[in-house]
């Protein structure tokens, strides 16, 4: 076996080797503003334990008619807008990312009905790396927003 083999063999074994991205999604949940509202949001902690960056690229679920991935923009002069962000939301390794109220978070548009207080919502996260997975979200709808949440801290609200 000469040198050049043993390369080739060992470049196609580590590009068959799967990427170390591992994510951890910890305390999500999802609410709407009403029983008759036609939109809903869902939020949570990405965690991404493994060695290699990962993002999350897109989102599905059968709970609305579509599903982004959505931030606040401030626009100046106290105006801020809701928008889509397209190239989704980057997850350093070992680091998180909060999808939280008033900043990056999955938007449900054209719900399918009511979002109900102690049910869950199964939504499927897409992750560049990392791929698909999907997460029982809960609905709370008495969740108050977070402030200072520091990292390895769980939801006291």
């Amino acid at each position: 076996m000469t040198l050049k083999t043993l390369f080739v063999g060992a470049v196609a074994l580590a590009l068959a080797t799967p990427v170390l991205a591992d994510i951890v999604i910890t305390d999500p949940y999802a609410r709407s503003s009403g029983p008759t509202a036609k939109a809903g949001a869902a939020f949570m902690v990405i965690e991404n334990t493994g060695t290699e960056d990962d993002r999350l690229i897109g989102v599905s679920s059968e709970v609305a008619v579509r599903v982004e991935l959505h931030t606040h923009k401030d626009m100046g002069e106290g105006v801020m807008r809701m928008m889509e962000v397209e190239e989704g939301f980057a997850v350093p390794a070992g680091g998180t990312h909060m999808l939280q109220r008033g900043g990056d978070h999955v938007m449900f548009m054209g719900l399918n009905g009511p979002m109900e207080q102690g049910k869950t919502v199964a939504v499927t996260l897409i992750f560049e790396k990392a791929g698909e997975m999907v997460v029982d979200i809960p609905v709370d709808l008495e969740r108050k927003p977070m402030h200072h949440m520091g990292h390895g801290m769980g939801a006291s609200n």
